[in-house]
């Protein structure tokens, strides 16, 4: 090992999504005396319009090693194709700086695709979180499985996901079935109490609350703000400010997520039943989904975190089709009449029996285990691809 007998991991983050996955592994490897933890800061989290949520993982008491800012321009296809292409050489940079021993990534997100791509060039070993998962409406999906063939070590949340990356051509060795790291942090700590969580965020619950999140769709030519049209009316078709509270996170800056945000703050304008905030941070996140009724949009929080709340979701449209999910979860159409149908049938849905099947929120320990076992990283750059069974081999 490197630095004195040390495991150097270097955690990229880039965005509220990916830190709450990251947070539990990166507290355990800066308690852990056999591992030096750095962090780098990326996309998002230092844009102004999205909250600059950087100041969250400073409060949560880690320090960061390296900021690469990167040019924010928008959230139209070309502003996002133009922030990867700066993100490469920087992040590349800043890997070459730092001399980890691993890159860990998580997820799908194209500023994470550009830190994969800076970690290849810089010869740094990748530890993918979350790979082989299915997600057929969003070009995440494709990112995502760009990611897998960049990695060297997989860390997935479930065992159809690592069959995935195994037909991917990943050797199976270097692929461990751990769980959602994002369910860690719920064995560790309860979540806000709900009169807290009221003070904190200058709102009252009302009888009956959901928490809504709602990402442009990237793959439907649909434009991302007539789809969350479709929600907005179906949430005022159901009393929304009224009967029926409604706390609202900010979308992520993907193509088309500044309209959604514009559309929902205009929607929330002098209406106190409704709340719209551009992150809520983890703890008030996790306290909204112990106070609320319903999960609605299509976020992965409602698929991956929500059932171990034994809440229920509507996960709404093609965004997260074709992930596994727990039985608190309802799919529906990304229309007005069936949204407002699904989410009466969730808050009518009794989840108190559900089972998460994303794990025993235990993976992060896991997953350092295996970081700090590899014998020697910088064996594992060069790949070779597997094939599976009966596909012929290498010649």
């Amino acid at each position: 090992m490197s630095r004195a007998g040390r495991r150097t991991i270097c955690v990229v983050t880039g965005s509220r999504a990916d830190y709450g996955y990251l947070r539990p592994l990166m507290r355990l490897a800066a308690a852990d005396p056999g591992c030096l933890l750095q962090v780098v800061v990326t996309g998002m989290h230092l844009w102004p319009a999205f909250g600059d949520t950087w100041r969250e993982i400073e409060a949560d008491g880690f320090g960061i090693d390296q900021r690469v800012a990167l040019p924010f321009t928008g959230t139209g296809a070309l502003d996002v194709a133009g922030c990867v292409g700066a993100a490469v050489p920087l992040l590349a940079a800043a890997f070459q700086r730092l001399e980890p021993d691993f890159v860990v990534l998580l997820g799908d997100r194209y500023e994470t695709f550009a830190a994969a791509l800076g970690a290849l060039f810089a010869r740094v070993p990748v530890a993918h979180l979350a790979g082989g998962d299915v997600t057929e409406g969003a070009f995440d999906e494709a990112l995502r499985h760009g990611i897998t063939k960049m990695a060297h070590l997989h860390f997935t949340t479930n065992e159809r996901s690592s069959r995935r990356v195994v037909q991917l051509g990943e050797d199976p060795a270097r692929v461990f079935t751990v769980g959602a790291t994002s369910l860690d942090d719920l064995l560790r700590e309860p979540p806000m109490p709900r009169a807290e969580l009221e003070r904190e965020l200058g709102f009252t619950f009302l009888a009956r609350n959901v928490l809504v999140t709602y990402h442009p769709v990237t793959l439907d030519p649909t434009p991302p703000a007539t789809q969350c049209a479709e929600l907005l009316g179906a949430l005022d078709d159901l009393g929304a400010g009224k009967e029926l509270g409604v706390v609202c996170t900010a979308p992520n800056a993907d193509t088309g997520g500044l309209d959604i945000l514009a559309l929902l703050e205009r929607w929330a304008a002098g209406r106190p039943g409704i709340l719209v905030r551009k992150s809520l941070g983890m703890r008030r996140y996790f306290g909204a989904l112990a106070a609320v009724d319903a999960v609605v949009g299509n976020s992965s929080s409602g698929i991956y975190e929500a059932p171990s709340f034994k809440v229920p979701t509507v996960d709404i449209g093609a965004r997260q089709r074709g992930r596994m999910r727990a039985a608190s979860v309802l799919h529906c159409a990304p229309g007005r009449a069936a949204i407002a149908d699904a989410v009466g049938r969730a808050l009518a849905l009794d989840c108190s029996q559900v089972v998460n099947p994303y794990g025993d929120g235990q993976a992060s320990g896991r997953i350092l285990a295996a970081l700090k076992a590899e014998p020697d990283p910088q064996a594992l750059l060069m790949k070779r691809f597997f094939d599976l069974p009966g596909e012929g081999g290498h010649v």
